[in-house]
C-alpha cells in the first residue's frame, strides 16, 4: 500500500480512540440554557463550528483587504 493510505488508516485509528475513550457525558452552559451531551458528539460539533467560523472570518477579513490592496 501507498504511504498516503497508510497515513489515512493510522489517523482514522487514532481518531476512532480518542472517540472511543471520551464517550462521558459533559455539560455546558451557554447563558441560561444548559447542554449535555456526549463528549463523542461534542468534539465533532466543536470542530465544525470552528471550520464555520475560521471560514466566515477569512470571507470578511479577506474581502476587507482587497479595498486596501487596490488604491
Amino acid at each position: 500500500m501507498k504511504a498516503k493510505t497508510w497515513a489515512i488508516i493510522i489517523l482514522l485509528f487514532l481518531c476512532a480512540v480518542l472517540l472511543v475513550q471520551n464517550m462521558e457525558v459533559v455539560s455546558f452552559k451557554v447563558f441560561f440554557w444548559q447542554i449535555s451531551m456526549s463528549r463523542i458528539i461534542a468534539f465533532p460539533l466543536l470542530v465544525l463550528m470552528g471550520i464555520i467560523i475560521g471560514f466566515a472570518l477569512g470571507k470578511f477579513v479577506h474581502a476587507g483587504g482587497k479595498g486596501r490592496q487596490n488604491r
